[in-house]
């Protein structure tokens, strides 16, 4: 029985420095995440409609391996997001393009403020991990007419 414990016992400590050396080894890496264009459509819109909203981020850093949550505030709260993997590959500046929907069923009129946000951590540059879009995306009530000039909904860009 004895021997069974030194066998765990080595076994266990093993298992920690390779642990321990994998997490010294992505310390090391040079993540870097930028969130380079968010793109609204449509930007003037009736409540219920369906917004749409395409996110372009780069991998500038060295391959990661990772896997975060990306997401889309308005006004602040999150109303899409999902898993994206990054860092899979050994392409230097690889882009991605990522697209999420947002059902604004029962969302109250009004401007909302839109940001394309991928926070990741140890991030070389956590700077450039979220991005603003400068026009705010305008909920109107049900049956009132769009603006002059936005008759097909429009489309906002943010961009780095």
């Amino acid at each position: 029985m004895r021997r069974w414990g030194i066998v765990f016992m080595v076994f266990s400590l093993a298992v920690l420095l390779v642990g321990a050396e994998r997490g010294e080894a992505r310390r090391h890496l040079n993540v870097d995440l930028r969130v380079s264009e968010v793109r609204v459509t449509p930007i003037v819109a009736h409540v219920g409609d369906t917004i749409r909203f395409e996110m372009t981020l780069q991998d500038r850093g060295d391959p990661a391996n990772m896997t975060i949550t990306i997401e889309i505030l308005a006004n602040g709260k999150r109303v899409a997001d999902k898993l994206f993997k990054f860092g899979w590959s050994t392409e230097p500046m690889k882009v991605y393009r990522e697209t999420f929907e947002w059902n604004t069923k029962g969302v109250p009129p009004g401007e909302y403020r839109i940001k394309g946000e991928a926070f990741v951590w140890g991030d070389s540059n956590e700077f450039d991990n979220d991005l603003d879009v400068k026009e705010p995306l305008v909920l109107l009530p049900v049956g009132a007419p769009l603006p002059a000039g936005k008759e097909d909904g429009g489309t906002a860009v943010g961009v780095y």
